[in-house]
């Protein structure tokens, strides 16, 4: 018998309100838009048992029953990033969907393509037997980045490094979020200390927060996926 049950439920968290891009969850794209979009691509995982939206607006919950997903509406106090505290928010949704596991997939991660979810899935419980708590999407990046004392991850004058050869930072990309549904309500959040790291690469990892995200996503939709597999770190090898 298998030592985990493999009932996953897909979350689509979208809300009414959007501070840096009005109306971004409904934005077009894809011939759609970036919740149909999200909707659609979840849909051909057959690793997933249900889809859930979870939102305060009735528009985006009718989209949701039109394309037959379950919905969770929820309160303005827990939509508002005021009331409630983001914590807070994640518990909220985790005690009201069904489902062992919880796979919180943000419609503004739209490049996060169904065979990507797929290798994420085949790839997290085998991460639980290995002592991880949950599954996180990682961006790799090799960047000289400063604070303000200065450099953080090199040195100055002859010690200086090519990028390559910096130390790998990552940036949560929030386009895979996978953990125990019971850990989510427990923690608060949707991951926990000792994620699983599943690096996309920065095609992949694109999250729309302003209409240049936007935009890129858009461009990179349609671009040839081999061009996105190239390490920028040894594009000089290639030239």
């Amino acid at each position: 018998m298998e030592k985990y049950n493999k009932d996953i439920t897909a979350v689509i968290p979208v809300r009414e309100g959007s501070t840096r891009l009005k109306n971004k969850n409904v934005a077009p794209f894809a011939g759609t838009n970036l919740l149909i979009n999200k909707i659609n691509q979840l849909k051909e995982v057959k690793e997933i048992s249900r889809i859930v939206v979870s939102s305060d607006s009735d528009m985006m919950l009718a989209m949701a029953k039109e394309r037959g997903v379950m919905t969770h509406k929820r309160s303005p106090e827990y939509c508002d990033e005021k009331t409630k505290s983001f914590g807070e928010v994640v518990r909220h949704v985790a005690e009201n969907v069904e489902g062992t596991h919880i796979l919180w997939a943000t419609c503004t991660a739209p490049l996060v393509f169904p065979k990507v979810y797929r290798s994420a899935i085949n790839e997290y419980f085998p991460a639980l037997e290995a002592g991880y708590d949950s599954l996180v999407s990682f961006e790799v990046i090799k960047r000289y980045l400063w604070d303000e004392n200065g450099p953080v991850n090199y040195e100055l004058g002859i010690k200086h490094v090519p990028s390559q050869q910096l130390p790998n930072l990552y940036i949560v990309t929030d386009g895979i979020l996978l953990a125990p549904r019971e850990k989510m309500i427990e923690w608060s959040y949707f991951h926990g200390r000792n994620p699983y790291r599943f690096i996309l690469d920065k095609r992949t990892a694109v999250d729309i927060d302003d209409g240049l995200d936007l935009a890129c996503a858009r461009a990179w939709l349609d671009m040839d996926e081999s061009v996105s597999q190239i390490d920028p770190y040894c594009i000089d090898a290639i030239k």
